[in-house]
C-alpha cells in the first residue's frame, strides 16, 4: 500500500505527539508511525509525572519554559484535561548554580525566594537542603502519560492518522520529498519529522549522541509530609553540566515521591530495561540523607532512556525534507508542547530557532 500525506512523524512520544497535534491543527495531513504500542514504556516519555521549572542556569531554557506555559494551556484547552500544575519548585546545592538560576529568573521577570538551608527545612520538612536554596513558585509538575495521550487524541481529532506497532524500515528520497517505508505500507510526504528519541541515529547521522539507561525510584511518603518538585545541584565541570543535575524529584500521585539520580550506564535502546539493585541502593542512601519525608522501606524502581548530546542542548533542525527533533538530553519533557510547535513550524517551512539546536 502507498499513501501520500503532507508530513510523516516518526515516533509518538512527547515530541512526536505534540508535533502531530500542531501539524494537524494547522490543517496538514499527518501520519504518525510508532514502532511500539500507544503509551509504551520503552523510551523516554512514559510515567506519571515530570518536573516543570523555569529555574534554569541557561537563560535560553528559562525563556523556552516561559514560551511553553501558554502551549501547555493550549493543549489543556484542546484536550479538556489538566496537564500542568504550577505548585512550586526548589533548587538547592552548588552555590554557583543557584546564582546563575537567580540571574535567569531576574532576567525573565520571575518571582523567587532565596533561603538558607535551615529556613527552607522549616518550610519543607520533607527535605534536607545543601548550601543555599532558591524557591520558584512558577515551577511544579506536568503529567507525562496523560500529556502524550492527550496530544495524540487531539491530533487524531484534527485528522492525523496514528499507526502503532509500525516500525519504520527506511526513509528514502522521493523527488522533492521522502518515502517512509514500513512493513505494510509506504508513505510519501513532502516532509518527515524524525522524533524517534533513543532510536534517532538509525535514521539520521548525528554528532556524537549517547543513550543511557536511567532508573528513577519512588518511595512512600511519611504521614504528614509532602514534596514540591526539587533539584539538588552538585559541582560538575564536564561539558553540558549547566543543563544537568545531581538529583531531582517530585511528588507523583499514586506512586509516592520520585527520586532520580542521573546515571551514565550506556545502553542499546532495543534492550528491555532491567532494574539494577545497586542503583536502587544508591537512591535509598541518598534519600536517607536528603529526603527525611521519604519512607525508604517502601521503594519501587522503573527504567527509562536519556538520549544525550555532548553539550546537553537539543537537536531541532532541518536538512532538505527531513526535520530532526531529538535528542532532548533528559530535560526536554517540560517544554514538549512548545517543542512540538517549533518542530511543526520547521516542518511547514518556518525558520530555525536557535544555533545551539542545529545539526
Amino acid at each position: 500500500m502507498t499513501e501520500s500525506v503532507d508530513v510523516v512523524v516518526v515516533g509518538a512520544g512527547a515530541m512526536g505527539s505534540t508535533t502531530a497535534w500542531q501539524l494537524a491543527k494547522a490543517g496538514r495531513s499527518v501520519a504518525v508511525l510508532e514502532q511500539f504500542g500507544r503509551l509504551h514504556d520503552r523510551g523516554s516519555s512514559h510515567g506519571q509525572t515530570r518536573v516543570f521549572r523555569v529555574s534554569y542556569r541557561d537563560r535560553l531554557y528559562t525563556a523556552l519554559a516561559t514560551d511553553s506555559i501558554p502551549r501547555w494551556r493550549e493543549l489543556e484547552a484542546d484536550a479538556g484535561v489538566d496537564l500542568l500544575e504550577q505548585s512550586g519548585q526548589l533548587d538547592h546545592g552548588f552555590a554557583p548554580a543557584i546564582d546563575e538560576i537567580e540571574a535567569s529568573l531576574v532576567g525573565g521577570g520571575y518571582a523567587y525566594e532565596r533561603l538558607s538551608p535551615e529556613a527552607a527545612a522549616e518550610r519543607w520538612p520533607a527535605l534536607n537542603f545543601d548550601t543555599t536554596v532558591l524557591y520558584s513558585p512558577d515551577g511544579g509538575r506536568v503529567f507525562a502519560d496523560r500529556m502524550v495521550d492527550a496530544a495524540l487524541a487531539v491530533a487524531e481529532r484534527f485528522g492525523a492518522q496514528l499507526h502503532f506497532d509500525t516500525r519504520v524500515l527506511a526513509i528514502e528520497p522521493d523527488g522533492d520529498g521522502v518515502a517512509v517505508v514500513t512493513d505494510g505500507a509506504t508513505y510519501r510526504a513532502g516532509t518527515v519529522v524524525v522524533s524517534a528519541g533513543a532510536w534517532v541515529s538509525r535514521f539520521v547521522a548525528l554528532p556524537e549522541v549517547t543513550v543511557t539507561r536511567q532508573q528513577p525510584v519512588h518511595f512512600a511518603i511519611r504521614p504528614g509530609m509532602s514534596f514540591p518538585s526539587y533539584i539538588h545541584h552538585v559541582p560538575d565541570d564536564t561539558p553540558g553540566a549547566a543543563l544537568r543535575f545531581g538529583a531531582y524529584g517530585l511528588e507523583s500521585p499514586g506512586e509516592g515521591v520520585k527520586l532520580g539520580l542521573e546515571t551514565s550506564v550506556h545502553t542499546d535502546p532495543d534492550e528491555v530495561g532491567v532494574v539494577d539493585p545497586a542503583i536502587t541502593a544508591e537512591a535509598i542512601a541518598y534519600a536517607d540523607q536528603w529526603l527525611p519525608g521519604a519512607d525508604t522501606s517502601q521503594v519501587s524502581a522503573v527504567t527509562c532512556l536519556f538520549t544525550n548530546t555532548p553539550d546537553s542542548h537539543f537537536i531541532i533542525d532541518r536538512v532538505g525534507p527531513m526535520v530532526v527533533c531529538s535528542p532532548c538530553s533528559g530535560h526536554g519533557f517540560k517544554f514538549a508542547p512548545e517543542i512540538g510547535a517549533i518542530t511543526a513550524d520547521l516542518a511547514m517551512g518556518g525558520p530555525r530557532r536557535h544555533p545551539e539546536w542545529r545539526l
